[in-house]
């Protein structure tokens, strides 16, 4: 079995993913296109029932899992936030517990939001990666079914994102896609094939979690420590082996940006869309920002992974 989905597969995963949330909108905000010079086109995944595009994932995930097996007593996942959101939006859908593990200093925010949907949140460990062990050492004890942070289930539900945006704009020449664990980016490389389209992909990571570019760049995983302290969303420090493969084969490149420039992003989405988007979902924009004179003139996609940020923290940022 391939590694990516069809999009046949990507098809039939929208009937899951519309029983809990609508598409979301892609809008081309004229003040973006007046910076960037291009014709920019923004997918608001901030807009959907957890304000991330994870509300596409674990719903698939679960469905799938399920139908496989009814003796699942409950699922045990870590994440920054986005992740454990989705994963316990699929535990009140198909009426099991959830356990979610995060670190110590996790956003609040994101922890009273998946407290929210139901979650049972413990804090572990000083990043996620301390966070997913700790999770799939609880998963072995209790007899909990753990969920990966990237999963082929995964790319069929967030695929249904790309195919919102390429049926309305099948014509793009660059799409830049933030980079936690590669589900966003990888998902709509399946997309894009399957509708045999020529949009470039180019993934985005922090500077302060730069793992996926160190591999990239060597053809093979690379771990490395993350420092980031606004883009928590892609906060990864090993990536996942099916993940990389996948990038290797489909994405252009990968480019690096600071804490400064995804803060500068956000102060930018705000001032000319008035959407509120977090340090990860701002990532795109701000490497779109970088590369300005490769895009000048190009049909371009900026994907807001999310906009979960504390309030205080934009708060922070807005002034400067």
């Amino acid at each position: 079995m391939s590694l990516l989905p069809t999009l046949e597969e990507i098809q039939a995963a929208q009937k899951l993913v519309y029983e809990v949330m609508q598409p979301t909108p892609q809008i081309s905000w004229p003040l973006l296109n007046q910076r960037l010079q291009a014709q920019v086109w923004v997918k608001h995944e901030n807009h959907t029932p957890i304000g991330a595009f994870k509300a596409r994932t674990a719903i698939v995930y679960a469905a799938e899992l399920f139908k496989k097996s009814n003796g699942i007593k409950g699922l045990i996942t870590a994440t920054r936030g986005n992740h454990g959101q989705s994963v316990a939006l699929a535990g009140q859908r198909f009426n099991v517990p959830v356990t979610i593990v995060v670190p110590h200093g996790n956003s609040s925010e994101k922890n009273a939001a998946m407290r929210g949907q139901g979650g049972n949140l413990i804090e572990f460990g000083s990043d996620f990666q301390e966070a997913r062990e700790h999770a799939q050492q609880l998963a072995a004890e209790q007899g909990l079914h753990s969920v990966p942070p990237f999963h082929r289930e995964f790319l069929k539900g967030v695929g249904t994102y790309w195919l919102e945006l390429f049926s309305a704009i099948p014509d793009l020449d660059v799409a830049y896609v933030p980079i936690g664990m590669g589900s966003g980016i990888c998902s709509g490389c399946a997309v894009r094939n399957g509708m045999n389209l020529k949009t470039k992909f180019v993934g985005v990571v922090s500077d302060g979690a730069p793992s996926h570019a160190l591999s990239f760049e060597a053809g093979r995983a690379i771990a490395a420590p993350v420092t980031t302290t606004i883009a928590d969303g892609v906060a990864c420090r090993v990536p996942d082996d099916d993940a990389l493969e996948i990038m290797l084969k489909n994405v252009d490149h990968i480019v690096r940006v600071s804490d400064d420039e995804a803060r500068e992003a956000m102060r930018i989405y705000f001032t000319a869309t008035h959407n509120t988007v977090e340090g990860a979902g701002a990532l795109a924009l701000a490497a779109a920002l970088k590369e300005k004179d490769s895009i000048r003139g190009k049909r371009v996609a900026l994907v807001v992974s999310g906009g979960n940020v504390d309030r205080d923290v934009f708060a922070k940022v807005l002034m400067g």
